[in-house]
């Protein structure tokens, strides 16, 4: 068959489908329209999921009669006046929606402008114009979308279920409400309203942060806005603002990531990657934090002409966006010290009202260490429960004299105390009773040999103790790192772990790297090695469990990185095998001592992996529980 012309109609309904992929496509070309528009307040209204009708409404500029005739025209826009590709200072600008709308459904747009008269009005189905035609409308527009896809039935077989795309409208709206605080948005299905966000003031460097906060707070939670850390970074004339979660806050998925690029929603891999990277040191790899983020920046070091959707961007210089990204988030990070989220609390006292257990607490008869306060005194009933308490197997303490009022438990020797709190431990007592002027209070117990419990000024804390001493080793490696390196301990005999030759091999390609880290590794015939030196701060370690763990860790993260690259991953396996153990009993000082580090190192409300160290419920709150308030 020879070559041939194709007609014109279906030309502009091939080049629609490019550009109107579903029905949240159309609602969102149009909605950027009106924002383009200068509109106050948008409406949009669908039926059936957008497929059988949808309608957005607006109080922008409107249209007059001869650019109402322009606007259905493909490629036909008032957005680029100098025809620059490079300076882009509006959502749209391709000259495609209406066009590529009309092709594929019936279309009717009404308008007006503010020095008309009257209003127009013109329709458009399946490509074929009629109008425009005086019509009776309001200061502004509204475009109505009936049949979509009607006219390539195809298409139209391939969307999803109504409730799915309503879904996905839904995200379009958020998406675009989430950068323009100063417009109201009103989304209804079927006479339901789904999402209302009321106008907040004007756009003002003042308030800018403060009217976004409360916009996100409408779009993903009181839970975010509670928990979020301000961003508001510059570099290289690029400026960064918006929120981010803790990382105790955060989600099986990254759905809840927005990003935008000049108030342009965008779904950047560089953007998500730069996110993801400043988070590596507090999430696993399987969960993902909650950020919404604006990017601002020449519109000329940026490509927004990459994809006919406009969801992708492209920079003239990535490493800058990326080290302002990562950078910004770290010093937030850095900034909100201890601090865990506040759904912590609200996720174990809701575990509680519905007759749980706190999380991680196991059930079992291990004992709890109580302290009395330093100068009050114990009577007999405390006394029992203090120095009577049963072992696991159900023995019993031996009966002991009682002691002084104000004597805690006598520390254990320094060497068999947890690396890092021996010299915290040692220092000059502590005044317990005034500890409750601590962030995380003053130890008062040891649950199961796991969980230490410190009374604060207005509540209790609950810290899982290897979680957090964890979190403590890990920042202390970092930061021995950047600074002198890793102390190394010589072992007195050095361990031999035999492992398989792959393993082997994979050690001893990195024995260099490993060696700045503290672990200094030989050979020792096939498939095994000698670790003759670990890093000090690690104190009594498992070598053996340690160097099998790390072989693993460099299996999966394969070999083209370095573990300065990795530091996470290798110096978390590390932090890991180095910290207070479940099930290790501590006494009265190592517990403050490690309250008291907690509060002084960043990032420490978290362990390595994302998940809360203590939990923090307040008084209030408790005397809910007994029915008290």
């Amino acid at each position: 068959m020879s070559i041939q012309r194709l007609p014109e109609t279906v030309v502009n309904r091939i080049a629609a489908g490019e550009v109107i992929e579903r029905p949240a496509s159309a609602v969102k070309e149009l909605v950027e329209n009106s924002i383009d528009a200068g509109a106050r307040r948008i409406e949009v209204a669908i039926r059936d999921g957008g497929k059988s009708m949808l309608s957005v409404t607006d109080d922008g500029r409107g249209m007059s009669r001869e650019d109402l005739g322009l606007a259905v025209e493909r490629h036909a826009t008032s957005k680029l006046p100098d025809h620059d590709l490079s300076a882009i200072a509006s959502l749209g600008f391709r000259g495609e929606a209406l066009p590529s709308i009309g092709a594929v459904s019936r279309l009717s747009i009404a308008t007006r402008t503010a020095g008309d008269d009257t209003g127009w009005s013109l329709t458009v189905e399946g490509g074929r114009l009629s109008g425009p035609a005086p019509a009776a409308h309001s200061l502004g527009a509204r475009v109505e979308v009936r049949d979509l896809f009607y006219a390539t039935p195809a298409r139209l077989k391939f969307l999803r279920s109504a409730r799915s795309e309503t879904q996905q409208i839904g995200d379009a709206i958020n998406r675009l409400a989430m950068a323009r605080p100063e417009i109201a948005f009103t989304y209804s299905d079927e006479n339901r309203t789904r999402i209302r966000l009321d106008a907040g003031p004007w756009r003002a460097e003042g308030d800018l942060l403060e009217s976004r906060l409360r916009r996100l707070s409408g779009v993903m939670g009181k839970e975010f806005a509670a928990n979020a850390l301000a961003i508001d970074a510059e570099r290289d004339g690029m400026r960064l603002t918006g929120f981010a979660g803790l990382p105790t806050l955060n989600r099986a998925n990254a759905a809840m990531q927005y990003l935008f690029v000049n108030d342009r929603p965008v779904k950047d891999r560089l953007l998500i990657g730069a996110v993801r990277g400043a988070y590596a040191d507090f999430l696993s790899r399987d969960r993902h934090p909650l950020a919404a983020l604006f990017l601002e920046v020449e519109p000329r070091l940026v490509d927004v002409n990459v994809h006919p959707a406009k969801a992708e961007v492209r920079f003239r210089d990535a490493g800058q966006v990326r080290g302002l990204i990562v950078g910004a988030l770290k010093h937030a990070l850095a900034e909100a010290g201890h601090r865990a989220s506040t759904t912590v609390s609200a996720a174990a006292l809701g575990a509680m009202r519905d007759g749980g257990a706190l999380p991680n607490l196991r059930p079992g008869p291990s004992p709890v260490y109580p302290f009395p306060r330093s100068g009050g005194s114990i009577g007999l009933a405390e006394r029992t429960a203090a120095y009577q308490a049963p072992f696991d197997d159900g023995r019993t303490m031996p009966p002991a004299a009682p002691p002084a009022a104000a004597s805690p438990v006598a520390a254990p020797p320094a060497a068999a105390m947890a690396p890092g709190l021996a010299e915290a431990a040692a220092g000059p007592a502590k005044d317990v009773a005034s500890a409750d002027a601590y962030p995380l209070g003053a130890a008062r117990a040891q649950l199961h040999e796991t969980y230490v419990v410190a009374q604060t000024a207005d509540g209790i804390v609950i810290v899982d103790q290897h979680a957090a001493h964890e979190r403590l080793v890990y920042e202390r490696m970092k930061t021995a790192l950047e600074s002198d390196g890793v102390k190394r301990q010589g072992l007195l005999i050095p361990e031999v772990v035999e492992l398989g030759d792959d393993a082997v091999q994979r050690l001893f390609a990195r024995g260099a790297e490993l060696a700045e880290l503290g672990l200094a590794l030989e050979g020792f015939g096939p498939g095994a090695v000698a670790v003759r030196e670990v890093p000090a701060m690690l104190g009594k370690v498992d070598v053996t469990a340690l160097v099998r763990d790390l072989a693993d860790e460099l299996a999966e993260l394969g070999d083209a990185f370095s573990l300065k690259e990795k530091l996470e991953e290798v110096c978390g396996t590390m932090a890991c095998h180095g910290s207070v153990r479940s099930g290790r009993r501590l006494n009265l000082d190592e517990m403050n001592a490690l309250l008291r580090e907690m509060e002084a190192t960043p990032h420490s409300g978290q362990c390595n992996h994302g998940r809360p160290t203590y939990v923090e419920l307040k008084l209030a709150d408790i005397e809910k529980l007994f029915g008290r308030r």
